[in-house]
């Protein structure tokens, strides 16, 4: 068995990287593509690989001589690279074909040697390997019946959205036996190259194989195994991820602080939302005027304030809408002057918008990090604070005040003339949580000090809408809040939800009971981790301790490289004392079994 690999393509796409070098030059976590493939065929007692070259040949020879393979390299050379597809390449190296089984791939592909080790040991002499189709693909794609054989090629022009479910996405990687070359492939490429000529596509010539009456081409499919195809620096960036080293792997895909649909198979423990809203209906309503709110500008800030205001049933004086409360929370700490208490540990979106000397911190010394109103109290009694952050439930922690202790907080900040900003994104997963708000005219209007935040996004299960709300009957304050936003700071969508919403709040309302009825029962699971110590809390989360001798990061990285599950590691966050904590989003009944079971068999 020999292998091919087409290596004469620009890597347009790829701009300044391959200015000077071909695209299988590109390095990936300090490694180049070509490097990475060849040592990996060298691995398989291949008679020889043959490689089709074109665009700066003569340094990917000069680079490839530096390398210690001993499998015999031959090249093919395509002089009109710039004016010619790979079919062309192929074509040149055709007499390579008829000469040998064949292992045929592109030279932009990176992927784990468990890729090639199954093409190569599968019984069947002619395969295409392929992929389930996910969102980041772009090229051939392919419709297989139960018996993987190849149904129909989609070309682009044919690609239904709709039908991605069926769909499968060739890898870019496939085997011929020397017989199916000479008696069907290489025939096929010389008739389909003189009828359309050398701008094509080698994969239109098994398009028209697979609809022969005995093609002999199967599809081969992959399942979790690692590959990525990469045409430009969106996708050299995620293939860093991918195949990085579990640790650094870890740090790169923390850093991107979301866009995970470009890791489909990676279930996400990190980011909180709400796995039970929206539901089917709503989504339906939502993509039924996607058009609509695509092509048209959004309304300006003063509409959407009413929306706000229609949605909550507040008064429109009294309420802000933001991009996100991180958007919100920037612009009120960027007008309230003063000094501001804080319990650690917390959501540090707020701590980080202000300097140290800014900063009175109360710090619980209990075990599980809880707090009441009058351990509050009693901490910034006699300190000089000008507000006071309050995040119910808190984040990470779960702590929970209750509505009538939150009362009582109203009272002393007011009497006090301290300023109290709560913020309540978590609030409507507690029990009971439709009496804990404090999203009301007549608090409001008592406490002028009072300042309630909330993120729809991590409520409502609508994160990728970035949508945030704010309500103070100090109309002072939200007026100059309000000066620090931007017109059209939410999109049409965003926008559009706010308008439907109020027909789906029995919907709402279940979900967050769903939620509530999840966390009891995954809490339960979670006691029976032996290296877990979970905190009881009232949010869409469960922080737990790690117990000695592991450590929050050695299970999140093993998590993750495993079972491919992403957590929160809470370990650089300020206030848990040296000790090693971890936040676990809760999700449905299946994710969320999906993560105990990858405790069970972490086998730390």
């Amino acid at each position: 068995m020999q292998a091919i690999i087409l290596a004469a393509g620009m890597g347009k796409r790829l701009g300044g990287l391959t200015k000077d070098n071909t695209k299988c030059m590109i390095n990936v976590n300090g490694v180049r593509l070509i490097e990475r493939m060849l040592i990996q065929l060298d691995k398989n007692n291949l008679n020889r690989i043959v490689i089709v070259t074109g665009y700066k040949e003569e340094n990917l020879k000069s680079f490839i001589s530096t390398l210690v393979v001993e499998t015999p390299i031959e090249y093919v050379s395509n002089p009109i690279y710039d004016k010619t597809n790979n079919i062309y390449s192929l074509f040149l190296a055709k007499s390579y074909l008829s000469e040998d089984d064949t292992i045929l791939l592109e030279s932009d592909l990176i992927f784990e040697d468990l890729v090639l080790d199954k093409i190569i040991s599968n019984k069947h002499p002619n395969l295409a390997l392929v992929a389930k189709y996910e969102n980041w693909m772009d090229g051939t794609s392919l419709v297989l019946d139960k018996d993987d054989h190849i149904c129909r090629f989609i070309s682009a022009k044919d690609f239904v959205h709709q039908d991605t479910s069926e769909y499968y996405k060739t890898v870019n990687i496939y085997k011929f036996s020397k017989e199916f070359s000479n008696s069907h492939y290489i025939p096929f490429l010389d008739a389909y190259l003189k009828a359309l000529g050398k701008n094509e596509y080698y994969e239109q010539v098994l398009k028209v194989i697979a609809y022969l009456e005995k093609p002999q081409l199967k599809a081969l499919r992959l399942n979790k195994e690692k590959w990525y195809e990469i045409d430009d620096i969106q996708d050299l960036d995620i293939a860093e991820s991918v195949f990085a080293d579990k640790e650094e792997r870890l740090k790169k895909i923390e850093k991107r602080y979301g866009g995970y649909w470009r890791y489909e198979s990676m279930i996400d423990f990190c980011y909180l939302v709400n796995p039970y809203f929206p539901d089917y209906k709503f989504n339906s309503e939502l993509k039924a005027n996607f058009e609509k709110l695509l092509r048209n500008y959004p309304s300006g800030m003063e509409v959407n304030t009413l929306l706000t205001a229609k949605m909550f049933n507040v008064n429109r004086e009294y309420s802000l809408i933001g991009n996100g409360a991180a958007e919100l929370i920037k612009s009120l700490l960027s007008v309230i002057d003063g000094k501001s208490g804080i319990v650690y540990p917390t959501f540090e979106e707020y701590p980080n918008r202000l300097s140290s000397d800014q900063l009175e911190i109360y710090r619980p010394t209990n075990k599980d990090f809880s707090y009441t109103v009058s351990d509050i109290i009693s901490h910034f009694d006699n300190t000089n604070v000008d507000n006071f952050l309050l995040i119910n439930p808190d984040n990470p922690s779960g702590n929970f005040i209750p509505y009538s202790g939150l009362l009582d907080l109203c009272e002393w900040t007011n009497k006090k003339k301290i300023r109290l900003v709560v913020d309540e994104s978590f609030v409507d997963f507690s029990d009971d949580s439709l009496k804990n708000t404090l999203i009301n005219n007549d608090i409001l209007e008592k406490y002028h000090n009072l300042i309630v935040i909330k993120s729809i996004s991590k409520s409502y299960g609508v994160p990728g809408l970035r949508l945030g709300v704010m309500f103070s009957a100090d109309t002072t304050l939200t007026s100059d809040v309000k000066k620090e936003l931007s017109i059209w700071n939410i999109n049409s969508f965003a926008e559009f939800f706010m308008q439907i919403i109020g027909k789906y709040s029995n919907q709402y309302i279940n979900g967050c009971e769903a939620i509530a009825i999840e966390r009891k029962r995954f809490f339960h699971a979670l006691q029976k981790i032996p290296f877990l110590r979970p905190i009881p809390s009232q949010a869409n989360y469960i922080l737990c301790e790690v117990l000695p001798p592991h450590t929050a990061k050695e299970v999140t990285i093993e998590l993750l490289d495993r079972f491919n599950i992403f957590i929160k590691d809470c370990s650089s966050k300020k206030g848990f004392n040296k000790h090693e904590y971890i936040r676990l989003a809760i999700r449905d009944e299946k994710d969320n079994n999906k993560l105990i079971d990858g405790f069970l068999n972490l086998h730390l």
